[in-house]
């Protein structure tokens, strides 16, 4: 009987042939990420600027080595302005059963995702290694929320070490979302391997010796996270309706019922992403992925294919000449200023005879005066002691070094105006138009990190509908960092679903796997710093127009930043005119909007009432009617004369009153109600009071 293969060691085998295409494939880059990484991170102490024969000799002859890293200082221009300019992920609605207000409930939740995952930390890293080095890593990871929940959570993680990380070689897409596998790899020692996993050997890969020292060392085991993709073979069905089948979703007796109803058939590929995690020749554990693509997204500095292999490269690499050349030239003039005399003085022995002291302690200390023999033993004069020459600066090596340092300049892009130099250009807008040309020259950068960041986005709209797969409650987050809460029911046929609550409040009811989302990048400055550029704006607008405070004082004061600006803005608009007022309005306007309709209601109902008793000639129901409408009367004049003079006249213009007529007309109407005679014969002259201090009612 034959014996059954492992499914494992199958696997393994194809982890295997993967990985070393990608090692052949890369290893000459990974070769250049290393030198170029170095020489970035260069400085006096480990001298990376410096080749090794050339740094060694000079060192053994004892001439100076110096390094002046002025690369990294041009490559940060690059990233810092990446920090200031970061691009955001934006979720937009394709097709008739995505709806746009669901798309904000995206954003929110990605935004909530990226600040509970310090997301911010995994883009710098990998864009300072695609600048420095050329190419860099973050990846995508799901886990609980909680210890005691089955809730999930996506994450977004740094990858600190590039060289851990393998994706397809036979990427097309510049985003690399076409990748058929990757690979990411962590070392760690043996003791904590047994400690994970106990009475599990850990073995070398069947390879050769070469590829098995890659993932077993003598005190360390390097464990690999292999992602794949696997395709299955599946048949799509469109009904007669439109509605379109997967047979494959479908249970076996479904299958004929469908195929019978189709009107259309094709043949289609289902991908699916597996996960397995493998010590040497051993698959430790295997699950699959719920997205479609591999969560590993790489950020590239420069990448083109040369003669079948592919090159990247970051900006370090057009530097290290001239910052090489510039080392040398500085270097030299250290050593040629060092070789010179220290400019002691030069002097007959006869004009210091009995002087020593003084003059061998000349270049050490600060001596009032220097003495000297101004004639000999002879009488004659004896020359005055002077200086020697001083040292000089060759002019070779300052021009080499100008030389090199323009050259810098040159394979950057970066002027003196991008590094923060002075030049002619007064205005800001002229300087801003000379620090954007630097901008421009590598702009590449930041469009290769808005690339990722929209694979990312890519990957979170695939992906969240099928974590967040029960009806919950959500946190999701505002562009300004506000915290707000969504609830999302997956089970429910529409995108959204407005309901009322028990309150009369309307709620929304999100589903996120109801029609198709797409995903764009916007790159500006942070939220942060477009609020503080629009507090300075619109303050300055408030000083030309102290009237625009009344109107937009609210605004301005959410986009300050000073403590207490937040409390201000809520209490700004409470006093908005009306047209211009929030629809949260305070509930002591609202408490006094709600009384003041009830009045109106009340005292239009008691005129009518009195017209209608006018008329059946029913003095006694007059008396009682007009007595309800003093007293009702005398409660809307008790309002206003309560009500805070701010809140007042946000409600008398909201209905549009004058406060001094009414004032005017409520003393009218208490002088004639104290006059008025209840009986029959005046009954006329009632209802003519009545009909004309109704007015005094809001409306």
């Amino acid at each position: 009987m034959a014996k059954k293969e492992n499914p494992d060691n199958k696997l393994v085998k194809e982890a295997q042939d993967r990985f070393k295409r990608c090692r052949d494939a890369e290893s000459e880059f990974r070769n250049l990420f290393l030198q170029d990484l170095r020489f970035a991170h260069g400085d006096s102490d480990n001298g990376y600027q410096w080749p090794d024969l050339i740094r060694n000799a000079r060192e053994l002859d004892r001439r100076p080595c110096l390094t002046i890293n002025k690369t990294i200082q041009h490559n940060r221009q690059i990233t810092n302005e990446v920090r200031q300019n970061a691009p955001a992920v934006r979720v937009v609605p394709v097709d008739n059963g995505a709806d746009r207000k669901t798309a904000e409930i995206f954003n929110g939740i990605i935004r909530h995702i990226e600040a509970c995952s310090s997301a911010d930390v995994a883009y710098e890293t990998a864009c300072e290694f695609a600048v420095d080095a050329g190419i860099g890593y973050w990846r995508i990871t799901t886990d609980y929320a909680y210890e005691d929940t089955f809730d999930q959570e996506i994450y977004i993680k740094r990858i600190k070490n590039p060289l851990n990380v393998y994706l397809d070689p036979d990427i097309q897409e510049a985003d690399g979302c076409d990748a058929r596998f990757g690979f990411v790899f962590e070392d760690i020692t043996k003791e904590e391997f047994e400690a994970r996993y106990p009475g599990q050997e850990a073995v070398s890969w069947p390879m050769d010796n070469a590829t098995a020292s890659e993932w077993l060392s003598k005190d360390k085991i390097r464990l690999a996270e292999y992602f794949r993709i696997v395709e299955k073979e599946d048949t799509l069905i469109a009904l007669e309706d439109g509605t379109l089948i997967r047979l494959g979703k479908l249970a076996e007796e479904q299958r004929k019922e469908a195929k019978a109803m189709a009107a259309r058939t094709r043949p289609v590929k289902t991908k699916s992403v597996e996960w397995h995690f493998i010590a040497g020749d051993v698959v430790l554990e295997s699950r699959d992925w719920l997205g479609q693509y591999i969560p590993i997204v790489r950020v590239v500095g420069e990448e083109t294919e040369i003669d079948g292999k592919i090159d990247r490269k970051g900006h370090t690499r057009y530097m290290k000449d001239p910052a090489r050349m510039y080392n040398y030239w500085t270097s030299s003039a250290t050593e040629s200023v060092a070789l010179q005399s220290k400019t002691p003085w030069v002097a007959p022995a006869a004009a210091i005879e009995g002087y020593e002291s003084f003059w061998q302690n000349a270049n050490t200390q600060n001596l009032a005066y220097l003495p000297w023999n101004h004639v000999d033993e002879n009488g004659d004069a004896v020359p005055m002691p002077q200086r020697a020459q001083p040292p000089v600066m060759p002019s070779a090596y300052m021009q080499g070094m100008q030389v090199a340092q323009e050259e810098m300049k040159m394979a950057s892009g970066q002027y003196d105006a991008a590094m923060g130099a002075r030049s002619n250009e007064t205005s800001g807008r002229a300087i801003r138009a000379r620090q954007m040309e630097s901008d421009v020259a590598n702009f590449h950068f930041i469009d290769n990190l808005s690339r990722a960041i929209r694979y990312t986005g890519k990957i979170l709209v695939d992906l969240i509908p099928k974590i967040y797969d029960t009806p919950r409650i959500i946190r999701i987050l505002g562009e300004d960092g506000s915290d707000e809460q969504a609830q999302i029911d997956p089970n429910q046929p529409e995108a959204v679903r407005e309901t009322k609550d028990i309150s009369g409040d309307i709620q929304a009811i999100y589903n996120l796997n109801v029609g198709r989302y797409d995903v764009t990048v916007a790159v500006g400055p942070s939220y942060t710093s477009r609020r503080a550029e629009a507090f300075e704006t619109m303050t300055q607008m408030v000083q030309g127009n102290p009237d625009l405070m009344n109107k937009a004082g609210d605004l301005i004061m959410k986009a300050a930043d000073f403590p207490m600006a937040e409390e201000l803005a809520e209490r700004l608009a409470k006093f908005l005119p009306p047209g211009l007022a929030d629809d949260k309005q305070s509930p002591e306007v609202a408490k006094l909007k709600q009384d003041l309709e009830q009045c109106q209601a009340q005292l239009q109902a008691l005129g009518q009432e009195y017209n209608q008793a006018v008329e059946d000639k029913d003095v006694e129901l007059q008396k009682l009617t007009l007595e309800r409408y003093g007293k009702e009367t005398d409660r809307l004049k008790l309002l206003y004369q309560t009500m805070p003079q701010q809140i007042s006249q946000v409600i008398a213009a909201e209905f549009g009153l004058n406060l001094v007529e009414e004032q005017r007309e409520f003393a009218q109407e208490d002088e004639m109600r104290e006059s008025q005679v209840y009986n029959d014969e005046n009954s006329a002259s009632d209802a003519e009071i009545i009909n004309s201090t109704g007015a005094v009612s809001p409306g």
